[in-house]
């Protein structure tokens, strides 16, 4: 039976054609955006939510030039408040991070506590992010890379009152800024801001606008302003809601306040994954004319609930039919991306690390201050140390995806059943969690434990294995190595449902993380691979694509193109490995009753590499599958791998696809010296590194 994720084979003229003609007759004729649909089978020129996939909490997004920068609340992730950066609304990744914990005493350091609201902005010549953490607080930087300076509370008084949480910051059209004060459910005020950071002039008292519980909390408001009116767009609360009023200037005079109503459009898509959007920054325009806002949103659909992933955020066009803005509504279905130039950066997902360097890379972080302390990347020259306490060590990073497999190699000499070191799945606040590691029970072991569910092999490796964790979607296999080479199962697979699921108290507000972690006894690292692309990579598991759809068959899912123009998808992240370690082939689980050639890109479509031209030839039938394989060269590092269909509808239907590299490399791969090399690192921008 077929599960349309899409009706592709329906959108004969335009993607999205259906979506933003929905929006209304008035809608802006920039926002439509034309392109014949030939081109998007060919060329990347959609996007599919979420554009920031995993752990993303109230968004607030800044245009300065050419560049867009996002920040959110980090919570009680430390090192606080990771910095994004993008040149065209869809790729993003972390340049940097504003708080350090030793500069962080006055953060409260547990779960669901932290740094809320990260209100990234820019001003008076300088970026500005300000956020709530017992107070109201701000740092500066000339450049969103940092350094940022030492936070400094904003003070406030009895007319202005207490200073809340989810502020953000308007920039009205003279330069001026304003900060949005939400403190509670019934107080929604706005100020403006002195050269010096601080508040000054008389209060705006927005106190009216949800007197009577309207908008249920009224967080998180933005603005904007468009053909002289001020938009104030406040959110309901954590569940959904968004709601927007206008007025022709910013004074507190309810009566020159009109409520619009909600802001997004009611959602059609019953396969929509983001049903409940909102908390959304505030909307900017791009030099083409056409709006775009991101929002937050839990997934599930269908019974299918991924809420334990966090709020996600998502890439909304803003239309405007008048002087009345309304959000696209959320869809399943691939969105015409903005017209700004490709930014060459990657999807955001987990990232691989081989620990290379002299400093942690910025996508890592801590889930206390105190674990921030227990790591070394030159006790051991190319390896990580993670030195417990009586506690558990960890360095973790949001999850991002459904289908992956996260792979290490750990070093660690267990002797009792205090010592324990491997591959980590937790909820906000470890209460819920899974691990694979390398530890003792009458004898050196290897052990495979989520909830009550506890599997175990006996390692007859010694101290230095390879471990791995296969996720595909709820189900988690567990799996060891002596070399990397030959995989042995750690018992039957187990469901993540209870990890995946919706959290009691909001998860602590935060979302899933992966990595690794270290109890008992330091434990050293070797690396860690996210998304290994030398395990089978399930196809179903793409983040983008155009004219493929999803289909239940034997294997489970597998994907088929909807067109005779082709399509194509794209897996993000895979680590095509470094070194010797490199492929040399890659291999493809196919189906096929009619043929043709399949393509393998990296990167881009059109800007990037094709590295494989593959015939898929006729198997005889759908149900008849069959390995098609072809040599590669010269590749390695972490890249987003495209799939290009042929010009044939149901050309054929693809389950997996698989790298190999020469297995003698792995040998010499495995017995790197302290002289580690960095030459073949992902070949992704270099961003800056802090010394936590």
């Amino acid at each position: 039976m077929f599960l349309r994720i899409i009706a592709i084979a329906c959108l004969s003229l335009f993607v999205l054609k259906d979506n933003l003609m929905a929006q209304g007759p008035k809608a802006d004729v920039q926002s439509i955006m034309v392109v014949d649909s030939s081109d998007y089978y060919r060329q990347v020129n959609t996007y599919v939510n979420p554009v920031l996939p995993g752990d993303h909490p109230d968004p607030t997004l800044l245009k300065v030039g050419d560049d867009f920068y996002h920040c959110g609340s980090s919570f009680h992730f430390t090192p606080y408040l990771p910095i994004y950066h993008s040149n065209d609304l869809v790729h993003w990744e972390v340049i940097s991070r504003v708080v350090f914990p030793s500069n962080a005493s006055f953060v409260t350091d547990r779960p669901s506590a932290g740094i809320w609201q990260g209100a990234i902005t820019y001003f008076y010549g300088s970026y500005w992010i300000y956020f709530s953490a017992n107070g109201q607080w701000f740092s500066k930087a000339i450049s969103p890379v940092g350094p940022w300076s030492a936070p400094e509370q904003v003070k406030t008084n009895s007319t202005t009152g207490p200073l809340g949480y989810d502020n953000s910051i308007f920039v009205d059209d003279d330069g001026k800024p304003y900060m949005l004060i939400k403190n509670g459910q019934k107080t929604n005020r706005i100020q403006a801001i002195g050269r010096d950071g601080q508040l000054t002039d008389t209060v705006i008292n927005l106190d009216w606008i949800n007197a009577k519980l309207q908008y249920s909390w009224a967080e998180g408001p933005v603005m904007c302003k468009r053909n002289g009116y001020y938009y104030y767009f406040p959110a309901g609360d954590v569940s959904g809601g968004q709601y927007v009023l206008r007025a022709s200037a910013l004074t507190a005079d309810s009566s020159k306040w009109e409520r619009l109503g909600n802001f997004f459009k009611p959602i059609t898509d019953p396969n929509n994954k983001f049903r409940s959007p909102n908390h959304i920054s505030a909307p900017i325009q791009l030099a083409e004319g056409t709006w775009w806002t991101i929002g937050q949103s839990y997934e599930r659909v269908n019974g299918d609930d991924w809420s334990g992933l966090g709020r996600q955020s998502s890439l909304y066009q803003v239309i405007w039919e008048g002087d009345r803005p309304w959000g696209v509504a959320p869809a399943s279905a691939p969105f015409a991306k903005p017209k700004l130039p490709k930014s060459g950066i990657p999807w955001r997902s987990v990232r691989s690390d081989y620990f290379d360097g002299d400093s942690l890379e910025v996508w890592w972080h801590f889930l206390s201050r105190k674990s921030a302390s227990q790591y070394s990347l030159s006790s051991r020259r190319g390896w990580l140390r993670l030195t417990p306490d009586t506690a558990r060590a960890h360095l973790v990073q949001k999850e991002t995806d459904h289908y992956y497999s996260a792979v290490t190699r750990v070093d660690l000499n267990a002797t009792d059943t205090v010592a324990k070191a491997g591959i980590y799945l937790t909820n906000g606040n470890q209460r819920v969690f899974a691990r694979l590691y390398s530890g003792f029970d009458n004898g050196k072991k290897i052990v495979f434990q989520f909830d009550t569910a506890r599997r175990n092999i006996s390692n007859t490796f010694g101290n230095t294995v390879w471990l791995k964790i296969e996720r595909k979607e709820h189900s988690l296999t567990a799996y060891y190595s002596g070399d990397g080479n030959t995989w042995i199962a750690v018992g039957a697979p187990i469901s993540s449902v209870n990890l995946d699921k919706e959290q009691p108290n909001f998860n602590s507000w935060v979302g899933t993380s992966v990595g690794l972690f270290a109890e008992g006894k330091a434990a050293d690292f070797d690396f860690f691979v996210y998304k290994d692309g030398f395990s089978e990579l399930p196809v179903a598991g793409y983040k983008n694509f155009y004219g493929i759809e999803k289909v239940n068959m034997s294997p489970g899912k597998v994907v088929t193109n909807t067109s005779a123009h082709g399509g194509w998808l794209m897996l993000s992240g895979v680590d095509l490995g470094k070194d010797l370690r490199a492929p040399v082939k890659i291999d493809v689980a196919a189906s096929s009753t009619v043929g043709g050639n399949l393509e393998v890109w990296l990167d881009d479509l059109q800007t990037g590499t094709l590295i494989a031209t593959i015939p898929i030839t006729k198997t005889g039938g759908v149900n008849q599958w069959k390995s098609f394989s072809q040599a590669i060269s010269n590749v390695y590092g972490q890249h987003d791998v495209y799939l290009k269909f042929p010009s044939v509808q149901n050309a054929f239907y693809i389950n997996s696809i698989q790298f190999t590299y020469r297995k003698a490399a792995i040998k010499t791969f495995g017995s790197r010296s302290a002289n580690k090399k960095k030459a073949n690192t992902a070949n992704f921008d270099v961003v800056t590194k802090h010394s936590f």
